[in-house]
């Protein structure tokens, strides 16, 4: 608990995390690229980010693009904002809030791509509106995404990518959509620019293959 709260009270005085109580969290929409990047570079937004791994990974590898991790645990975020803030990455923002507020702080088209990264599966049927690959969150991201943004997803969970699947190709149709149930050995595998987060790893240590999809808004 001692090292949450240390955790939260940098947060707090840090520009590159946007949470509850500072000036930009309340006026974020519409306005990442005129008042916090301060460029106009395509804005990338990965969902559930949780330690940042792959938002500091993908800011580090297109420095031309800005990057927007969103999750809810700050002192998750506090990882992924030290990483950038170490390494001068200043291509990269983290969002505290729940995916189903995106549209507070995004404005219609205001985003080029998703990423969507080992999210939670909720395996039970009650959850599946809850899954962040479900029509609900599908109608949600497609409102604020550009035309023809992309959408990546990458699981290690087969039923979950399953369910994804099915999702785009019986109640929610999309374009472009390209798919492989083992990314590594697929003509797909550059997609990822080689980052893997610490569960990803594990997993592929003891034989999972990991399951990857992309495709782009209808």
């Amino acid at each position: 608990m001692r090292k949450k709260l240390k955790r939260f009270a940098e947060n707090a005085n840090r520009e590159n995390i946007i949470e509850p109580g500072k000036p930009f969290f309340e006026n974020a929409k519409g306005k990442w690229n005129e008042i916090f990047f301060k460029n106009d570079h395509p804005i990338t937004v990965e969902l559930g980010c949780g330690d940042g791994e792959y938002s500091v990974g993908l800011a580090e590898n297109q420095k031309d693009r800005n990057y927007i991790g969103v999750d809810l645990k700050g002192d998750r975020l506090h990882q992924g904002s030290t990483y950038a803030i170490e390494n001068g990455l200043d291509n990269v923002a983290f969002l505290r809030t729940q995916i189903l507020n995106l549209e507070n702080f995004f404005d219609q088209g205001e985003i080029d791509e998703f990423w969507l990264t080992f999210p939670d599966p909720r395996p039970r049927k009650r959850d599946i509106k809850r899954r962040l690959s479900s029509v609900r969150y599908l109608e949600l991201y497609r409102k604020l995404a550009k035309p023809n943004a992309w959408f990546r997803f990458k699981t290690d969970n087969t039923p979950l990518f399953e369910f994804t699947l099915e999702v785009l190709n019986q109640e929610f149709p999309v374009i472009d959509l390209e798919y492989t149930f083992d990314l590594y050995q697929s003509d797909m595998v550059d997609d990822h620019f080689g980052i893997k987060t610490k569960y990803e790893g594990i997993w592929t240590e003891k034989g999972e293959q990991i399951k990857y999809l992309k495709f782009r808004f209808n």
